[in-house]
């Protein structure tokens, strides 16, 4: 698909693409539909999704069963406009002219259901923060 500039392209990355990243890229796609184009990705992705994750996301009304990790390309990141990390650590490549974010949150590999859903509600909040810095005035 080409690069419209009026659509911002962002692209979530965490080392399995079984969690975070995965709940970020729901969300976004959720809260802000077509007017962003939304990837996630891992440098080093899981077999599956992580089945507490979509517990979690189906508490809140998005249904990401069918969700498969995808691995870290450079092409990815070449496309995208922000990439946003969360504990990939040197495993992202940097590309000059791309907004780059961290968002340090907890893992929530090997977590129970009580414990990825504050990571969860986190991840929502800085969607919708991320949201109003790239779409701003739309809502």
């Amino acid at each position: 698909m080409p690069h419209q500039p009026d659509r911002p392209q962002v692209l979530f990355v965490c080392v399995h693409n079984a969690g975070r990243s995965q709940m970020a890229a729901a969300f976004l796609t959720h809260l802000a539909g077509d007017r962003v184009l939304v990837r996630s990705a891992g440098s080093a992705p899981a077999e599956a999704v992580n089945p507490a994750v979509v517990k979690a996301m189906a508490e809140a009304g998005i249904d990401i069963s069918a969700e498969i990790p995808k691995v870290l390309t450079t092409g990815a990141v070449q496309a995208s406009d922000v990439v946003i990390t969360m504990g990939c650590g040197d495993a992202c490549p940097i590309f000059p002219g791309k907004r780059y974010e961290d968002w340090q949150l907890d893992d929530p590999a090997g977590q129970s259901l009580d414990a990825v859903r504050p990571i969860r509600d986190q991840i929502e909040a800085r969607v919708r923060a991320l949201i109003a810095s790239l779409l701003p005035g739309q809502r």
